[in-house]
């Protein structure tokens, strides 16, 4: 797993993917749609943040077969 990061812009927190024209690239995490986040409004993600992570990671797992 990635960085975990917490947009306070959105809510959500997501895997660091990369820097396109000033924005982050973030990435939920276990999968999903990237967003863009702006960096000014990032932060690591808390404990909590990171546990929920996990378990969405570990869950989206599960559901494809790739344990």
């Amino acid at each position: 797993m990635g960085t975990l990061l917490h947009d306070s812009r959105t809510g959500k927190v997501g895997e660091f993917r990369g820097a396109v024209g000033g924005m982050w690239q973030l990435r939920p995490p276990g999968g999903g749609k990237e967003w863009d986040a702006d960096p000014q409004l990032v932060e690591p993600a808390g404990a909590a943040d990171r546990i929920r992570a996990l378990a969405l990671e570990h869950n989206a797992r599960c559901r494809s077969g790739r344990r």
